[in-house]
Parts: structure tokens; C-alpha cells; sequence
């Protein structure tokens, strides 16, 4: 499956704006021959944005959700994107898969928030896998700080996940983690890693870009620069399926020794 990184900020603290911007990479994606658009954390509303966060938060079936929707089935791919979520009292930094039809097929709370900003603003999520089938893969959701926990992923690799999507707002100077620790999420878990990252100043944060889909093999299939971008990657099930045959990490775990990380 052909899968398009879009790697921006959008605009941040307007919905709309962003639902255009992601309408139109949906629109190249397509033309590319993609079959699936993982955007950014947050990208619905922007990061950075302070108190907007509550007032722009929306429920998980909310009115923006149905334009994505509109914009997968228009454009005939599926589509991933963060976004806050509006339940109850709460808000939580979450990350949607929408199908190429417009269903909704999975909805993942971002487990492990990062630093006083996301405290102060989110409500964290209980759930650390969760997944979606689609066109044949297993695809799991995660977001940003959550890759760096290498119990999170691999929960997702004792569960099956073939191509994990992690919606990023990775800053400056945390940059290693696209570019070493993603690609060996991969190889030690054996499954595809599409990290997609937000770019430039947005607030005190420097986002920098570097988004990248690393596959089994411990190597990046595409990787973004520093600006803007659109690139894309294939994920190749058989390949997949190759790797984990010739690679013995997970066949060669001794549950019973590790008790004690618990």
C-alpha cells in the first residue's frame, strides 16, 4: 500500500484552514497512487495553541470528521490525522483513521503525555493498542511520545500490527528520535513505522520535520527534510512477511524473565 507522510502545521487555530490543506495533499496523495494520508498531531486545530485547544475540541463523530470523511471517499483513499477530542469534560490528544469509504474506523487517546503542555491541556488515554484492518495490513495508532516507550510498541507487535501510524509533533532538539530510534522501533519489532511530523516555530516549540516511514528492515523508505512536505513510500506486506520469518527477535522472547518491568 502506497502511503502518503503529509508533514506541515497546517494553520494553526483554524480548523477550516486545515481541513482545506488536508483536502488538498488527500487531492496529490491520490494522484500519487496512495491509498492512505497520515497527517500530523493535532493537526486539525494546530499544537501550540493554548487554551484554543478546549474550544476548538470536538467529539470523535463530530461535524470535522464528516469533511474528512467526505475528503477520503472524494479522493478514494483512507486518512489519518490528530486532532483533539471533545468527551464530556475531557480532552484527549487523538489520532482517527478514516477508510477510503468515509467509516470511521479506529480512534486511538494518546497514552503518555509530554511535559507540563500536554498535561495542562489533555486528559490521557487507558488504551495502548489499538488497531484497524485495512487492504489487507493490521494498522495500529500512536502518537509522538508514545513511540518512545518501547513496552507501547511492543504491545502492538505482540498484537499484530503490520504498519503502526504515529502522528508526531516532535521538536527541537529531540530530532534523534526520527532518526534513529523510529527505524529501530521497526527492526525490533518487525513492522512498518510511518512517523509524521509537524514543521517550524508554532508557539516556544520548533518542530523539525524529519518525518519518515521506516520499514522491518531497520531502514527508511522515504524521509522528509525541514519544511513542508508530501512524500511517500510503499508498505509491502510481503516483505513483511519475509522479514519476520528471517528475523528471530520476537520468536526468541523469554516472557517469563521480564517480569520484573512490571
Amino acid at each position: 500500500m502506497r502511503t502518503a507522510l503529509l508533514q506541515s502545521s497546517g494553520r494553526p487555530g483554524s480548523t477550516a484552514e486545515n481541513l482545506k490543506v488536508l483536502d488538498e495533499a488527500a487531492g496529490r496523495a491520490a494522484a500519487a497512487g496512495a491509498g492512505l494520508l497520515v497527517a500530523p498531531e493535532m493537526f486539525l486545530t494546530g499544537y501550540a495553541i493554548g487554551d484554543d485547544i478546549a474550544r476548538l475540541a470536538e467529539p470523535a463523530d463530530g461535524d470535522a470528521t464528516d469533511t474528512i470523511a467526505e475528503i477520503a471517499s472524494r479522493h478514494g483513499l483512507a486518512v489519518a490525522y490528530g486532532y483533539p477530542e471533545r468527551s464530556g469534560d475531557a480532552v484527549f490528544n487523538s489520532a482517527q483513521l478514516i477508510s477510503a469509504e468515509g467509516t470511521r474506523l479506529a480512534n486511538y487517546r494518546k497514552t503518555h503525555l509530554f511535559g507540563c503542555f500536554e498535561r495542562d491541556h489533555f486528559t490521557a488515554g487507558e488504551q495502548p493498542v489499538v488497531q484497524a484492518d485495512l487492504d489487507g495490513l493490521r494498522v495500529g495508532l500512536m502518537i509522538c511520545y508514545d513511540v518512545e516507550f518501547p513496552e507501547n510498541v511492543r504491545a502492538h507487535a505482540l498484537a499484530g500490527t503490520d504498519l503502526l501510524l504515529v502522528p508526531t509533533a516532535q521538536m527541537h532538539p529531540f530530532q534523534f528520535v526520527a532518526e534513529s530510534l523510529v527505524p529501530v522501533r521497526a527492526f525490533e519489532n518487525q513492522m512498518y513505522v510511518a512517523y509524521v511530523n509537524r514543521v517550524g516555530q508554532e508557539g516556544e516549540f520548533e518542530f523539525v520535520g524529519l518525518s519518515t516511514l521506516a520499514g522491518p528492515d531497520g531502514f527508511a523508505r522515504t524521509r522528509a527534510g525541514r519544511g513542508e512536505e508530501l512524500v511517500l513510500a510503499e508498505v509491502d506486506a510481503a516483505f513483511l512477511n519475509a522479514s519476520r520469518e528471517a528475523n528471530p527477535y520476537l520468536k526468541d522472547r523469554r516472557p517469563g524473565l521480564y517480569g520484573s518491568l512490571v
